[in-house]
C-alpha cells in the first residue's frame, strides 16, 4: 500500500495555525472539501461524530482523526503539521503537532481499517516523527511522509 495513493502533495498543511482541536478539525475539513467534493460541514460533522466516540489522539504528539463517509469513491487523506502543539485529549495527555485526517468510503469497512492501520504504522516508524517535525516546508514533509517505510 503506497501512501501517495491516498494523499496528494496539495494534501499537506504546513505549520497549521489552530488554537484548539475544534479549530484544527475545521481547517482540515476545509482542506479536504475540494479533493473529496464534499461540503466542509459534512466532513466536519462526520469527524466530530467520530471524536465524540473517543479522541483519535494516539500519543507521541500524533492524532489520526478518521471517518467513513458517503460521497467518495476512494480514501482521501490530509496531513498537517501544527505551528504549535494543541490539546487533542490524547491517550498520553501530550499535545499534538502531527495530524493525519483520513476519509474513507462508507461502504468499505475493511478498506477503512486497512488504510488506517497502514498510516498508523508509518507514523510510528523510528525516526519518522523527528524528521516530520523538522521538515522545512510542505513539499519536504509530503516527500518524507509518502516515502516512510
Amino acid at each position: 500500500m503506497k501512501l501517495a495513493d491516498y494523499i496528494a502533495p496539495e494534501g499537506v498543511l504546513f505549520d497549521l495555525d489552530a488554537s484548539s482541536k475544534t479549530e484544527a478539525l475545521q481547517l482540515m475539513s476545509a482542506g479536504l472539501s475540494k479533493p473529496s467534493g464534499l461540503p466542509v460541514d459534512a466532513i466536519l460533522t462526520a469527524l466530530q461524530k467520530r471524536e465524540n466516540l473517543g479522541s483519535t489522539g494516539v500519543g507521541q504528539g500524533i492524532a489520526i482523526p478518521h471517518t467513513r463517509i458517503d460521497g467518495i469513491e476512494k480514501p482521501i487523506g490530509l496531513l498537517a503539521r501544527m505551528r504549535k502543539p494543541i490539546d487533542f485529549e490524547s491517550i498520553d495527555d501530550l499535545p499534538v503537532d502531527i495530524i493525519f485526517v483520513l476519509l474513507t468510503p462508507n461502504r468499505d469497512t475493511n478498506k477503512h481499517l486497512n488504510v488506517l492501520a497502514a498510516f498508523s504504522r508509518k507514523l510510528r516508524s523510528p525516526g519518522a516523527l523527528k524528521q516530520m517535525r523538522t521538515a522545512k516546508d510542505a513539499q519536504s514533509l509530503y516527500t518524507l511522509f509518502v516515502s516512510l517505510p
